[in-house]
C-alpha cells in the first residue's frame, strides 16, 4: 500500500485511461510527472470494462495502468467502480432502475441509473467491490479506496415500489407504532390517519400538497438509504482491505442538498468534496468559500480533499464560460485556503467523445502545448512548495450553523414564502464576513459551539430542543449569538412551536413574533438605517431587550427590526434580525457584533475582493492572500511567499487576479 502524498500538496484528479489507446498511457504518466501530479482517482466509471458480462472479470488493463502509475510515483484513489451499472445489468434486471415522482422509469443511457434500495443492484455492486478489494488490497499503488461517486447526484429521490417497502421499514424503526407516526406527521389534518403500515407510500405526485412531515421523513429516509448502500461496500473494504483509508466524494455545492452529510462523515476516513463554480449565481466565489468552510466543518476542522473541480469551463451550464488565465491557480488555492490538503480535478485528459467531451481537464483537447496545461504545471510547482503546510488547520472564531434537515423542512410544501431560499441568510452573512476578512466555520448544530466567540443561527427553521440548548449554552459561555428571521420555528417533526415565534430561541433573544410579513423577490421594506429584503416580522421586544433598528414604512412602521439582549454574568449577547438588511446595513450590524465578540479580521484594512485566511499548526502559520479583483493591491505583510518563491519584507504586491501564500515569521 502506498501512503498518501504528504510532502507536497497532493495534486491530481479523475483518470480514465479506458477512454484512450494504450500508447497514450505512457504519455499520460510522463505529463503527470511534468505537472507534479501525485495522485489520481482511477476506475470511477469502469464497471463495464471490469465486468463486461455477469461474473466475467477483466482486470489486465487495470493491472497494467496501476503498475505504470506506481512506477511513476503516483498514488491511486481506487474506485469501487459502482457509480453506474453496465448496460448488461440494466437489461437483465430492469427492476434496478429508479422511478421519478410521476412513476416514470428512468432508463439507461446516462449515469447513476440505479435505485438506492434495490437489493439486486446492491448484490452486484458488493460483488464487484469484493473482487477489487481481493485483487488490489496489497497493490503498492493503492493509497485510498473511493466508494461509488457523487451519491444522489442523479438518482435521488426514487419513488419505486422497492423504495416504498424500505421506507415503511425505516419508519417502523423510527417510530414505536402507527399512533406515534400519526402524531409526528399530524395526520389528523386532511383525514390522513394511517391504520396499517402498508397504507404508507412515498410522497408521490398527488392532487395537491403532500404532508410536510411525510416529505421531510422521505428526505431523511432517502439519505439514509444511500448511506446504508455506501456502508455495504465499505464493509467489504474493511474486511478485505483493512488499513487502506476510504472516502467518497461529497457535493457541498449550493444547489446540492439531497444528503445529510453530517450523518455521512463517520463512514469515511477522509472527507472529500466536489465543487464547481456556477456562473448563474450572483456571488459564485463567495459560494466557493462557503462550500469550503462547510466541508471543513463536516471534517471537524481537519484538512479535507477537493476531489473534483474544473480547470476551466464545465459542460452542464447554459453557457459554459472559460476561466480567466490565472484563475485555475487562484481557484485551487482558494480551496487550500479553506483547509484542503488535496486538489483534484475532473479530469486528467479531456474526453474526445461522450457527454462531457467539452468539460475542461488538466490536459485539454489542444494538448500539453497549451496555456491551460502550462498553468497546471505552474500550480504543480506551487504545490511542491506548499507541502510544508499540509496538516495545518484554518483559524476561525466564528460558527455559522448549517443543518441539512432544517433546510429540507424549510423547503417543504406550504411555507409562508416559496421564494425564500433556505440558505439566503447564511450565505449573505458568510459573504459579509468574507468581505471583512473574517473566516467562519460552517458547522452542524451538534458541534461544540462553546469553542466560538460568535455563533450565527441563520434561518434555522427546524431545530431540536438539544440544538436550541446548545446555542443557549454557547451564549452562557460568553459567545455572541446572532439569530436571523425564520429560525426556531418548528421541532424535529416540523410541528410549529407554539406561543410566538421564534419558538426555540424566544427566551434567549427576548423577543416575541406574532406574524410573518414575507416579501417577494422584488419587494423591499424601509428600515431606519437601510432596507430589508425577502422577509419581515411583527416583532415585540420583551423587557430587557434593546431595539437597534425599526421598520420605517408599511404595516410594521415603528416595530423592531433588529434587537439585542445583553448578556449578564459573563454571558454573551443575543442579537435578532427579523429581515435581511441590505449589504451596507448588514455590514454595519456585523461590525458591531464582531466588535462585541472580540473577533478581528485576518488582515485589517483590505479592500473588498481580496480574500484572506490563515492556516496554523504547531510548526508555524501561513497567510493566504487572493486577489479576486482586476486591480493591483499592496498588502502590508512579512514572511516568505511560497507562490512566488521569494521573501516578503514589509509588503506584498498582488497583481490583478494574483495570489500569495506567506509563511509568516
Amino acid at each position: 500500500m502506498r501512503s498518501w502524498p504528504t510532502k507536497t500538496l497532493a495534486l491530481g484528479g479523475d483518470y480514465n485511461p479506458e477512454q484512450w489507446p494504450r500508447p497514450v498511457w505512457d504519455e499520460d504518466i510522463e505529463l503527470m510527472r511534468r505537472a507534479n501530479v501525485s495522485f489520481v482517482s482511477l476506475g470511477i466509471f469502469s464497471w463495464s470494462w471490469l465486468e463486461p458480462a455477469k461474473g466475467e472479470y477483466e482486470f489486465e488493463w487495470l493491472d497494467t495502468i496501476l503498475d505504470k502509475l506506481h512506477a511513476g510515483g503516483i498514488a491511486v484513489d481506487l474506485a469501487t467502480a459502482t457509480a453506474t451499472p453496465p448496460p448488461w445489468l440494466s437489461a437483465a434486471h430492469p427492476e434496478i432502475l429508479p422511478v421519478d415522482v410521476d412513476g416514470h422509469t428512468l432508463w439507461p443511457g446516462s449515469r447513476q441509473t440505479w435505485c438506492p434500495t434495490s437489493p439486486v443492484f446492491r448484490e452486484y455492486a458488493v460483488a464487484l467491490t469484493r473482487q477489487l478489494a481481493t485483487r488490489y488490497h496489497e497493490h503498492p499503488a493503492v493509497a485510498m479506496w473511493h466508494v461509488s461517486n457523487e451519491y444522489a447526484c442523479h438518482n435521488l429521490p426514487c419513488y419505486c415500489d422497492e423504495c416504498a417497502r424500505h421506507f415503511r421499514t425505516w419508519l417502523q424503526r423510527r417510530y414505536p407504532g402507527l399512533e406515534a407516526l400519526n402524531d409526528a406527521w399530524g395526520t389528523a389534518f386532511w383525514s390522513q390517519r394511517y391504520t396499517d403500515w402498508g397504507q404508507i407510500l412515498p410522497p408521490r405526485r398527488s392532487t395537491t400538497f403532500n404532508n410536510p412531515t411525510h416529505v421531510l421523513d422521505y428526505k431523511r429516509f432517502s439519505s439514509d438509504a444511500l448511506l446504508d448502500h455506501m456502508r455495504a461496500e465499505r464493509a467489504v473494504l474493511d474486511e478485505l482491505s483493512p488499513g487502506v483509508p476510504v472516502t467518497t466524494n461529497f457535493m457541498t455545492l449550493d444547489h446540492f442538498r439531497h444528503l445529510d452529510y453530517s450523518q455521512w462523515t463517520p463512514t469515511v476516513d477522509v472527507v472529500s468534496t466536489d465543487h464547481y463554480l456556477v456562473d448563474t449565481l450572483e456571488h459564485p466565489r463567495a459560494e466557493l468559500a462557503y462550500s469550503g468552510d462547510l466541508t471543513r466543518g463536516l471534517a471537524g476542522g481537519a484538512p479535507w480533499m477537493l476531489m473534483e473541480h474544473s480547470t476551466s469551463a464545465v459542460n452542464w451550464q447554459p453557457t459554459n464560460h472559460a476561466k480567466d488565465f490565472g484563475q485555475t491557480i487562484r481557484d485551487a488555492l482558494a480551496h487550500v485556503a479553506r483547509g484542503a490538503d488535496t486538489i483534484g480535478w475532473f479530469q486528467w485528459r479531456q474526453s474526445r467523445a461522450g457527454s462531457e467531451k467539452f468539460h475542461s481537464a488538466l490536459v485539454p483537447h489542444a494538448g500539453a502545448d497549451s496555456a491551460r496545461f502550462r498553468e497546471v504545471e505552474e500550480l504543480g510547482r506551487i504545490a511542491g512548495r506548499l507541502g510544508e503546510l499540509v496538516g495545518s488547520r484554518v483559524e476561525s472564531r466564528v460558527a455559522i450553523l448549517h443543518d441539512y434537515q432544517a433546510i429540507w423542512a424549510a423547503e417543504g410544501p406550504c411555507m409562508p414564502s416559496s421564494e425564500l431560499d433556505a440558505l439566503t441568510a447564511a450565505q449573505a452573512i458568510h459573504r459579509a464576513l468574507h468581505d471583512r476578512g473574517v473566516t467562519a466555520d460552517v458547522v452542524h448544530p451538534s458541534a461544540d459551539l462553546t469553542a466560538y466567540a460568535l455563533v450565527v443561527v441563520p434561518q434555522l427553521y427546524l431545530v431540536t430542543d438539544e440544538h436550541a440548548a446548545a446555542v443557549a449554552a454557547a451564549a452562557e459561555a460568553g459567545a455572541e449569538v446572532l439569530v436571523t428571521y425564520f429560525s426556531g420555528i418548528s421541532d424535529e417533526n416540523d410541528h410549529v412551536r407554539l406561543g410566538g415565534y421564534p419558538g426555540a430561541f424566544r427566551d434567549l433573544l427576548g423577543v416575541r413574533v406574532e406574524e410573518f410579513f414575507p416579501l417577494g423577490p422584488d419587494e423591499t421594506v424601509a428600515l431606519a438605517d437601510g432596507t430589508g429584503t425577502w422577509w419581515s416580522e411583527d416583532v415585540t421586544a420583551l423587557p430587557g431587550t434593546d431595539v437597534l433598528t425599526t421598520y420605517a414604512a408599511g404595516p410594521l412602521t415603528g416595530r423592531p427590526a433588529v434587537t439585542r439582549r445583553a448578556g449578564t454574568d459573563g454571558a454573551g449577547s443575543a442579537w435578532y434580525v427579523s429581515t435581511l438588511p441590505d449589504d451596507t446595513a448588514l455590514g454595519a450590524l456585523l461590525d458591531d457584533v464582531l466588535s462585541a465578540a472580540g473577533v478581528e479580521p485576518t488582515v485589517a484594512g483590505l479592500p473588498r475582493g481580496v480574500e484572506t485566511t490563515r492556516r496554523r499548526s504547531d510548526e508555524g502559520s501561513w497567510l493566504f492572500l487572493l486577489n479576486h479583483t482586476d486591480a493591483e493591491h499592496t498588502v502590508a505583510a512579512t514572511g516568505y511567499d511560497l507562490v512566488a518563491d521569494a521573501p516578503v519584507d514589509g509588503s506584498v504586491r498582488l497583481a490583478p487576479g494574483g495570489v500569495a501564500v506567506l509563511r509568516e515569521d
